[in-house]
């Protein structure tokens, strides 16, 4: 069914641009969702945040002690949700009761679930789509895709697990309760490489559900030589359990993976 204000909001009308804001900021309205077994883009919601941007006016905003100077407000309440000082969560990004942000950053357009933790340092970009029970650690760079409106953003999805220092960009999706490792950097191109198996399967833009993944270089030959190009490798699989905290425990003692 259309939303009700996603005519005006692509005609660029003002009052509808900011009541689906505040639908964004309530979490009654949402980036992305899953539809059918797929994840499906809500472009003119992008396009209510980007004509939010256009209307905004650069102002001085407190927050405490501290001061800022921005057009986009920070929220002025999460129920519910741990923050721990100095976390920030931006106007228009949406957390669930019961998630724990800790001195990270949460960009606009973003959604994080319930029981999902964001540890220092990491950073949840533009309309990046956080399931529940994900744990994002320290230093995690989840990349910001607004432009263009019908682009992906980057989606993880629910019980995942997210290294230290390990950077998703460019749209890339983690399914429900993969593993990745510190430092595995994932882009759209980045070529994911399954090698549990006598030949290596090739993804690009998604980890498969409960895959365990690291970093690795794989050759590639240029005009200048052959060289090692970074790639990602997914080295086993996280096993079945009713509780994840076990299941994520012991592919990380299987796999010895650095988190």
């Amino acid at each position: 069914m259309t939303h009700p204000l996603r005519a005006a909001v692509e005609r660029g009308d003002q009052d509808a641009i900011y009541a689906a804001m505040a639908l964004l900021d309530s979490g009654e309205l949402r980036v992305a969702s899953h539809i059918d077994g797929q994840w499906v883009t809500h472009a003119w919601v992008k396009a209510a945040i980007l004509g939010y941007f256009r209307l905004q006016q650069m102002a001085r905003i407190e927050v405490g002690p501290f001061h800022f100077h921005d057009k986009i407000p920070l929220k002025s309440d999460a129920p519910g949700v741990r923050i721990v000082p100095p976390g920030v969560l931006r106007y228009g990004s949406f957390v669930e009761p019961g998630a724990i942000i800790m001195p990270a950053y949460v960009n606009i357009g973003a959604r994080v679930g319930a029981g999902t933790m964001v540890d220092t340092w990491a950073t949840v970009g533009s309309c990046a789509q956080i399931g529940r029970n994900v744990h994002l650690s320290g230093g995690v760079g989840i990349g910001g895709v607004l432009e263009p409106p019908g682009a992906r953003p980057v989606i993880i999805e629910d019980g995942a697990f997210i290294g230290s220092r390990a950077i998703v960009v460019e749209g890339v999706v983690v399914e429900k309760e993969a593993v990745i490792g510190a430092n595995v950097v994932l882009t759209a191109s980045t070529a994911i490489l399954d090698v549990t198996g006598p030949e290596e399967v090739r993804y690009t833009g998604r980890v498969p559900a409960g895959s365990v993944v690291i970093p690795g270089v794989r050759q590639k030959t240029f005009a200048a030589g052959t060289y090692g190009v970074p790639c990602a490798l997914i080295i086993g699989k996280r096993q079945a359990s009713t509780e994840l905290k076990t299941s994520l425990n012991a592919a990380l003692r299987e796999f010895d993976v650095a988190v």
